[in-house]
């Protein structure tokens, strides 16, 4: 007469063995690649022996191809990492907001190779006798490849979140660390999927300049798929290019499958709506997860560590503003930090402008901004042409679920796929058909930096709420009204994150895309990324200097003239709040 309805039995969850085996062996297999292919990192290593090429034998490439995805993987960690605490200090911090956003832009400015030239002779000295020095420059490379565009996104999340939840915070008397793993990674998780998955890609661009490097007219080559291109590239084999793409796309197809489809999956449930979608994104690795009692178990004993955690990390305080404070304590403040922060940037600016006049001379400035010019005109045709077209076509997968899951994988492959892999294909078609670099390294610099307006297009338009969207439908809107109150504002915000990454990545891409080499012939266009590469391979730091110099006046002017002006609009009119 106490027996309860339902009965005990049909309480029970049946037993998943099968998932709970295949979670386990797929665990344990990653570990072991792990710790396989890190293993090679640390093997014996000087400059003076350091090969300049490595072997292009194909049994060699399954080996290349993990050495390759492991850094591109510690490159993705280390650049959520300062993902969160640069963003979140540029936001949260009112002082150092001021200097934090522009320096974002030259730091997203500077080059790959300018990050390599001054920083890859620390890393070898760090390490002596050790290939994990020069890992880690090919690591710290790969870093200054992704880590920008998912600032730029996670910074936006933060300063457009949602009013109320906000206030939420404060009411419930949340500290800074509750705040920020409570409220701030939540709300801005959907982008933060889809603008690391566009930094993979970008990290896999800069791949061949990460591995196969030349330093100050010292060449460096570890052993990863990048360097097997430009080695293959080198000696004018096209067949081992072509065997080496081919492994590449079972590589980009791979890590999507078990990696950022089911994160784009998982974060769905971070979603800001008061509907929901009649069909949502699915992964049938994220399925197998979830069938599985392992991530289960481990969340009920590393679960244990949060409240004290949280405790902890109290000492930081509450995530609210004071209610008082004072005015001319304020002032005062504000006063001596303007003052040290102008006196290093005026320190800073004599000292490179000494360095220049010391070395290459006052009369190679004008030059370089002519080069510089060029280049900027490339950038500009780059981002309009991307613009017209790939901002329809990325509402047109973001607003449709079922076109997402089709054309997700296919954009992932397009934007992950290092084009430069092709650049020895184009650079053949270039010298038979005597087209200029002048125009073909315009559709070189886009196969680098058109997909960060397509992919956060993408993210913007799936962001959009579904009530949102389903009273537009209800309301009959023409398409043109459609597009012009709906849709353009819900993208807008998205659209200017995108428009920044994929114009500073289009100065970055210039590097690789103004000088490109086949078989012993190298075609140069006339620009500063040529003049930065050549530069950097003949180790000329005053030229470097300068037309790194050069390279972040034009990023920088350009963001602040024409992108931080939409960003602000963006945060004005625009976001949900």
């Amino acid at each position: 007469m106490l027996r309860t309805f339902p009965t005990r039995g049909a309480l029970v969850r049946p037993r998943r063995t099968i998932a709970d085996v295949a979670v386990f062996l797929g665990a344990a297999a990653a570990l072991w690649l792990i710790v396989r292919l890190a293993h090679g990192a640390a093997t014996a290593w000087t400059p003076a022996t350091a090969p300049s090429t490595v072997s292009t034998d194909p049994a060699e490439l399954p080996y290349y191809a993990g050495r390759s995805l492991l850094r591109m993987f510690v490159a993705l960690v280390l650049s959520v990492g300062f993902t969160f605490v640069y963003a979140t200090a540029a936001a949260r911090l009112r002082r150092t907001e001021k200097i934090l956003l522009p320096a974002l832009d030259i730091l997203q400015s500077v080059p790959v190779l300018g990050f390599l030239s001054v920083t890859i002779t620390g890393f070898i000295a760090l390490f002596p006798g050790s290939q994990l020095g020069l890992e880690c420059a090919s690591i710290f490379a790969i870093f200054t490849a992704q880590a920008w565009n998912m600032t730029f996104a996670f910074h936006h999340s933060l300063v457009s979140q949602p009013r109320d939840l906000d206030e939420a915070s404060r009411l419930l008397r949340l500290s800074r660390w509750q705040r920020f793993w409570r409220v701030d990674v939540p709300s801005g998780m959907i982008p933060l999927v889809w603008n690391g998955m566009m930094s993979f890609g970008g990290g896999w661009f800069f791949l061949t300049a990460s591995e196969a490097l030349s330093v100050n007219n010292q060449k460096f080559a570890l052993p990863g798929i990048g360097a097997y291109v430009a080695t293959a590239s080198a000696d004018g084999d096209l067949g081992k290019v072509l065997l080496a793409v081919g492994v590449m796309v079972v590589l980009v197809v791979g890590v999507n499958v078990l990696f950022w489809r089911p994160l784009t999956a998982w974060s769905e449930r971070f979603r800001i709506e008061n509907s929901e979608a009649a069909e949502a994104p699915r992964s049938l690795v994220l399925d197998l997860l979830r069938r599985s009692r392992i991530p289960t178990l481990l969340g009920r004993v590393f679960g244990k560590l949060v409240f004290p955690l949280d405790r902890a990390l109290a000492v930081f305080g509450l995530a609210e503003y004071p209610l008082r404070f004072s005015p001319a304590r304020r002032r005062a403040a504000d006063i001596v930090f303007s003052v040290v922060v102008f006196g290093l940037i005026l320190y800073g600016t004599v000292r490179a402008v000494l360095f220049v006049g010391e070395t290459t001379g006052y009369g190679e400035i004008g030059h370089v901004l002519l080069l510089g010019l060029i280049t900027f005109a490339r950038v500009v045709t780059l981002v309009v042409v991307g613009t017209l077209v790939w901002v329809p076509i990325g509402v047109w997968i973001g607003m449709n679920p079922r076109v997402s899951r089709l054309a997700q994988p296919v954009v992932q492959v397009l934007a992950s796929f290092p084009a430069n892999f092709l650049f020895p294909l184009i650079t053949a078609v270039l010298v038979s058909t005597g087209i200029s670099l002048d125009w073909g390294g315009i559709l070189l610099m886009s196969l680098g930096a058109q997909w960060y307006i397509l992919f956060n297009v993408i993210a913007g338009a799936s962001a959009i709420p579904h009530d949102l969207r389903e009273a537009a439908a209800n309301l009959r809107l023409p398409r043109a009204l459609w597009w012009r109150r709906l849709v353009l504002p819900a993208i807008f915000p998205s659209y200017v994150t995108g428009g920044i990454t994929a114009a500073g990545g289009a100065w970055n891409a210039s590097i690789v895309a103004e000088i490109v080499s086949y078989n012993g012939v190298t075609l140069t266009a006339t620009g500063l990324g040529a003049y930065i590469a050549d530069a950097t391979g003949s180790g000329d730091s005053g030229r470097i200097l300068l037309g790194v110099a050069v390279m972040s006046l034009y990023v920088v002017g350009l963001n602040r003239l024409f992108w931080r002006r939409l960003y602000r609009l963006a945060e004005r009119r625009f976001s949900l709040s």
